[in-house]
């Protein structure tokens, strides 16, 4: 399970927690402008927009999780299961498996309008990536700094949502998780005053008391409205380090530590690692659960003419700073 989510300030974040039971390897991966994309219904791109996210390397292929590309678009793919329904190819249209839905898209998108255009085009096939890799049921945000989409390919077609809170975790569907934020409009960041009765002498005994009902348990749907509650009243200044800090405590919110979601016996999911990436300055921060202290990786700086992948594994071993 996962938690996609945006944040602005005077730059843009784009980010998300990846929760599961175990890791593929996945490592920071750049992917240059001229390294060679190909599709398996679509030939080869062989010049795109530059992109950084985490991923999955198999044969030299990138596994986006998720990415950004060097205009500042920002796409992640979460978990989808039961609702997912994929398409054999069809005729005239762009047949693209989930697993290259991400690279399509960067790769020639500066903007979420420019994506939107791009969608109307999309049929996702149901091709797996391999046979150790099998598909995955998936629905996606695709995000820049003016606006956010849901896009999801179910039974009926394929859904594209607008996306006012820029939140996405798992099932229901977008537009049900969205219906469901209506539970809790009386939701606030201020004390709340006695509705209850002015028969009754009530009174606040706590800070915090106008966010009680805000559901903490681990489920995709309680995850969407604690998530969304958060990021849309977090306040932060404009500097960098703030606007990371507060990017990772938004989604510190939807944290799962071991042993709170158990799989089967001895098997949980956690939080393997949160990202958070400036859009505007190709900067992708992340954490692990062993790791704590964010980690940075700078797009700009590479050479991003190239045409093969730059990969940083993830720093999963705790780095403890002392003091004394």
């Amino acid at each position: 399970m996962c938690t996609a989510a945006t944040y602005k300030t005077k730059d843009f974040y784009f980010g998300r927690t990846l929760d599961y039971d175990f890791s593929y390897g996945e490592k920071i991966v750049i992917m240059p402008c001229n390294y060679l994309i190909s599709f398996r219904n679509m030939g080869v791109m062989k010049s795109h927009y530059g992109m950084i996210g985490t991923a999955h390397v198999d044969k030299d292929f990138p596994l986006y999780y998720d990415g950004v590309n060097e205009k500042g678009l920002g796409m992640a793919g979460l978990n989808f299961v039961g609702n997912a329904v994929y398409q054999k190819a069809v005729r005239g249209k762009d047949n693209i498996a989930s697993f290259e839905f991400i690279p399509w898209v960067l790769g020639q998108c500066a903007s979420v309008k420019e994506a939107r255009i791009l969608l109307g085009r999309i049929n996702l096939t149901d091709e797996a990536f391999s046979g150790e890799l099998p598909l995955a049921q998936l629905h996606w945000q695709i995000s820049d700094r003016n606006e956010s989409i849901t896009v999801e390919s179910v039974r009926s077609g394929l859904k594209i949502y607008d996306n006012p809170v820029g939140i996405l975790t798992n099932n229901p569907t977008f537009d049900e998780q969205m219906f469901q934020l209506n539970n809790y409009m009386n939701l606030s960041p201020k004390s709340p005053r006695n509705n209850f009765s002015d028969k009754l002498s009530l009174c606040t005994y706590s800070r915090g008391m106008g966010a009680m009902g805000l559901p903490g348990d681990l489920s995709s749907q309680s995850r969407f409205v604690r998530a969304a509650f958060v990021k849309m009243n977090s306040v932060s200044g404009e500097s960098e380090a703030e606007s990371v800090s507060q990017f990772f405590h938004i989604l510190g919110a939807v944290d799962q530590p071991k042993g709170c979601c158990e799989i089967e016996k001895d098997k949980y999911e956690v939080t393997l690692y949160t990202s958070c990436c400036n859009t505007d300055r190709g900067i992708y921060y992340y954490t692990t659960y062993d790791n704590h202290q964010i980690t940075a990786v700078d797009m700009s700086k590479e050479n991003l003419s190239s045409s093969q992948l730059i990969c940083y594994p993830l720093i999963t071993s705790e780095q403890i700073r002392m003091q004394n």
